[in-house]
């Protein structure tokens, strides 16, 4: 959002509107769910190829290549094995999307926030946030009600963890392994984890 602000992507108005409201969201007054639907909200009046672009750009520059190893492996092997893989998130859809097709995850099993796009110009109207609940929900929507395996790092992906036959932790929030421990869950942190935190609580 802040690189995207920084492009001048949305106005000034807009710009200082969405920066108040995280801030209040930090401050515990707007919800997460509230704060990754405006997040997206932010962008109506552009064209989408607009987004699409931007969103390429982003990933080249700030995502790209900074994939654990050991998390690409196992990707790379349930690829081979014939796994369906899905990517949920409460990131911007044009984001994810963009970062999932290297992993070989197509846009059409990407579940992201997202708004309506009319006429390749996007508009505010919401058609997702998956967030807490609403991931577990957006999986039951597209039919994987019980997935064989999720993987998540936030407490925010906690419910989707729980109706997964196997819940991964990885790299886990302090909440989120708190939650693991309450449940008797494992998890997992990958080489070099605690050097991207701390060079992205930098940024």
């Amino acid at each position: 959002m802040v690189w995207s602000l920084e492009q001048g992507l949305v106005s000034r108005s807009t710009s200082d509107w969405i920066d108040n409201r995280h801030r209040a969201y930090r401050a515990g007054t707007v919800s997460e769910v509230q704060i990754c639907g405006e997040m997206v909200q932010i962008y109506a009046g552009l064209r989408e190829e607009e987004l699409r672009k931007a969103a390429a750009a982003y990933v080249s520059e700030f995502v790209a290549g900074r994939a654990f190893a050991e998390i690409a492996s196992l990707v790379a092997a349930m690829h081979t094995a014939g796994v369906e893989l899905w990517a949920v998130s409460s990131t911007n859809k044009w984001v994810v999307a963009e970062g999932a097709r290297a992993f070989g995850i197509p846009e059409q099993r990407v579940l992201a926030a997202e708004v309506a796009v009319v006429n390749g110009v996007i508009t505010s109207e919401l058609v997702d946030v998956p967030t807490d609940d609403a991931k577990a929900a957006a999986l039951v929507r597209v039919g994987l009600p019980r997935p064989d395996a999720a993987f998540g790092n936030s407490i925010h992906d906690l419910a989707m963890l729980e109706i997964a036959a196997h819940a991964f932790p990885i790299n886990p929030s302090p909440a989120l392994l708190e939650a693991a421990a309450r449940k008797g869950w494992g998890y997992f942190r990958p080489q070099g984890s605690e050097a991207v935190a701390s060079d992205i609580a930098g940024k």
